[in-house]
């Protein structure tokens, strides 16, 4: 088992850096030709995997150091079963177990909190073909059920609290049943993590990648990271998924990153290799099972199956939502500000996930092997308007930049005309310092191109296509429009290729 929080391989994850050029694929030989021996390689294993006995046996004895909790203990009048299995993953502070180097490397100072820090619930579709993750605002307005509290001993009446002080009060138990009265969607299982355990975990997987189209800094934990793509360790996304002044939307956005996180995790444990490999999959499998608490019916022969029925995942097969909000401050007496859920809207939710029904309408185009997945941006191409000019001799060039440049998404003018030179040899984007943001979109869908700053040009950012042009990449929005339902899917929010 590798030591906590550090990297399992001697190499391990890089430090934050700026995205590197090139894309994936298939492994080739350097004639060309592919390397049928990895693929073959990989096939042996996902039958290995598949074997039942197999399997059981590469899993044997992981169950041991798995710490037990009881969080159904005398419920009564729960919710009926739906289809599929229903995950609650809480996430808990737990930064007493952390070194003090770690501590100081990864801003971890301060006292633990009897918290949850993240709740999520996690339903795994009957077929197996589908992940549902619902975020759940851990301030969140709710009511707990009476119970008893675990430091007192005090017998409490049903009372108002912030949904992550159910914990605090009543442990597993209370945060269940509080979870199971406002979803009214029956918990099957019960996973608790804590800052030492997601570490171990994600250093175990050989890092996380992750991608932003923007600066992320937060002093509180240390996040820095550069646009581009960065390949994470425990401890670097812990400090990513626990940033809550990267922005304006605080928690709101704290948990998008924290979907996709675990669109990225997904992809990294059905691409990369830890599902396809048993050694591998038994590492990550002790790793977690080792450094969580679960259910008594929760263990290895669940994550078994769980390995086995993600096999043919695609980031495609996950989708993420966060509970519909109505009040994002909404005051209550003796507690402060709380987030109270939209419940019209939030009870259509539930009700497809009770139902087993997707949460995110089919959309045309997305079947796989259709076109490339599009490279995330900062501005929304919407709201970006564009004027092409033709830098060159080529007769048409100035249209079909602009019809390139429409067809992903950008609001051109429609009316491309000549550049005051016709010998651009490189393709030039000018624009006003004030619309630099929008200027990166545009040079992000035209890799190569020369940003110029003109002081006055106003919001219209001018595209002088030179004799360098090839093609115009797929670019969306990094926080793309999420529906009714606030849903995306993880090839959405995943690292393009």
């Amino acid at each position: 088992m590798p030591q906590p929080h550090r990297p399992a391989r001697p190499d391990g994850p890089p430090r934050p850096q700026r995205a590197r050029r090139g894309g994936g694929g298939p492994a080739r030989r350097r004639d060309g030709r592919p390397r049928w021996g990895v693929r073959l390689a990989a096939g042996l294993s996902v039958a290995v995997l598949g074997s039942g006995a197999v399997g059981h046996a590469v899993m044997t004895g992981l169950d041991t150091g798995i710490e037990r909790v009881d969080p159904f203990k005398d419920m009564k009048n729960r919710p009926q079963a739906g289809h599929g299995l229903n995950f609650l993953l809480v996430g808990t502070d737990g930064r007493e177990k952390v070194s003090p180097e770690e501590k100081r490397e990864y801003r971890l100072g301060g006292a633990p909190c009897h918290c949850t820090d993240t709740i999520m619930l996690v339903h795994l579709s009957a077929d197996k073909e589908r992940a549902s993750v619902i975020s759940l605002p851990r301030d969140s307005y709710a009511e707990v059920p009476a119970h008893r509290d675990l430091v007192s001993g005090k017998a409490h009446k049903a009372h108002p609290v912030r949904l992550n002080a159910a914990y605090a009060e009543g442990g597993p138990n209370l945060t269940v049943r509080t979870v199971e009265n406002m979803t009214r969607v029956k918990i099957d299982h019960y996973l608790e993590v804590d800052f030492t355990s997601f570490m171990k975990t994600v250093d175990a997987m050989g890092g996380v990648e992750i991608c932003t189209a923007k600066t992320m800094r937060d002093r509180n934990t240390g996040l820095d990271l550069l646009p581009g793509s960065h390949r994470l360790n425990g401890g670097q996304a812990l400090q990513y998924v626990r940033s809550r002044h990267v922005d304006g939307a605080s928690d709101l956005g704290r948990m998008q990153r924290q979907q996709r996180f675990v669109a990225a995790l997904i992809k990294q444990a059905t691409g990369g290799g830890v599902l396809l490999n048993p050694v591998k999959f038994k590492e990550v499998s002790s790793t977690l099972l080792g450094s969580v608490r679960a259910d008594k019916d929760f263990g290895s022969e669940q994550m078994l199956a769980l390995g086995q029925a993600m096999r043919d995942f695609t980031p495609s097969s996950s989708e993420f939502a966060s509970v519909p909000i109505g009040s994002p401050s909404f005051p209550v007496k003796g507690i402060g500000s709380t987030v109270k859920w939209d419940e019209p809207k939030a009870a259509k939710l539930f009700e497809a996930l009770r139902q087993d029904r997707p949460l995110a309408p089919a959309r045309p185009g997305k079947a796989e092997g259709g076109p490339p997945a599009a490279v995330a941006v900062d501005v929304p191409p919407r709201q970006v308007r564009v004027q092409v000019e033709n830098g060159t001799r080529i007769d048409g060039l100035g249209g079909r930049v602009d019809a390139a440049l429409r067809a992903t998404g950008f609001d051109t003018t429609r009316a491309p005309g000549n550049g005051a030179s016709r010998e651009v040899k490189r393709t030039v984007i000018t624009y006003d310092p004030r619309w630099d943001r929008s200027a990166r979109s545009v040079a992000t869908a035209l890799p190569g191109s020369e940003l110029r700053a003109v002081a006055g040009q106003g919001r219209t950012v001018v595209v002088v296509a030179g004799a360098d042009y090839r093609k115009v990449v797929p670019v969306r929005a990094e926080d793309p429009y999420q529906g009714t339902f606030g849903v995306v899917t993880g090839d959405e929010v995943v690292c393009g290729k």
